[in-house]
């Protein structure tokens, strides 16, 4: 296990970041979300709540160029579940589920994103609640390689979560051009603290220049209810 704000800051780019765990004292859920960007369509967004749900959305609507890879949802909250991905493949998840299909046949429907060269990874997760506990499952679609008309499905299933661990996955390994995608298992992290706690030191280990957005959530395993963190670099 590695320390969750040493790990962040390890590297200028991350991208997009997936962080899914169990609150120090065991009784809460921890979902955290961020997005990153370099380009100035990629900066120019926020984070609104939508209902339960969250959606992106341009801070300044005048120099939105192109929104067909950063307007999304990048959090569905449904009965029994929680979704949070890096882009509209949420809706897929969503979809599936509702018609009693799996998270995983949903994510066999999808692939990168088609944006060449970097063709960004696909990342995904979920949490499942039952019996005031939960499990959770994360997932990437990435490029082999590099390679346009080759996918790889990575899915990665927790069933018993730590108080204290989750598991961190981004789209990228570290900044570069092409930019190389996240490799390997997602990180084993620590989860430290209460939501502020967790929220500050998440934020503030991001990349000041490359930092776009922050979205927490801690779910009371008891009643359902949960608290929520959203932080816009663009106020």
């Amino acid at each position: 296990m590695v320390e969750l704000k040493t790990e962040i800051a390890s590297t200028t780019y991350p991208g997009r970041g997936i962080i899914i765990g169990k609150s120090e004292d065991g009784k809460k859920a921890v979902i955290g979300y961020f997005i990153m960007g370099r380009s100035v369509n990629s900066r120019n967004r926020v984070f609104v709540k939508e209902g339960d749900d969250l959606k992106t959305q341009a801070f300044d609507p005048s120099q939105l160029t192109d929104p067909s890879l950063i307007i999304y949802a990048p959090v569905r909250t449904m009965e029994k579940c929680t979704i949070v991905t890096n882009g509209d493949q949420t809706d897929t998840a969503r979809d599936f589920i509702l018609s009693g299909k799996t998270f995983e046949e949903a994510l066999r429907t999808r692939t990168f994103e088609p944006d060449p060269p970097n063709f960004t990874p696909r990342i995904s997760g979920i949490l499942e609640f039952a019996d005031e506990d939960f499990s959770y499952k994360m997932s990437i679609l990435k490029s082999n390689e590099g390679r346009e008309n080759s996918a790889l499905r990575f899915f990665y299933e927790y069933a018993q979560p730590v108080a204290g661990e989750g598991h961190f996955i981004h789209t990228y390994r570290c900044d570069g051009n092409p930019i190389p995608s996240f490799d390997g298992e997602p990180t084993l992290v620590d989860i430290k603290g209460d939501i502020d706690t967790f929220t500050g030191n998440v934020w503030n280990s991001l990349n000041e220049d490359n930092k776009v957005s922050l979205y927490t959530r801690f779910v009371d395993l008891a009643t359902g209810a949960y608290e929520e963190r959203i932080i816009n670099k663009n106020q």
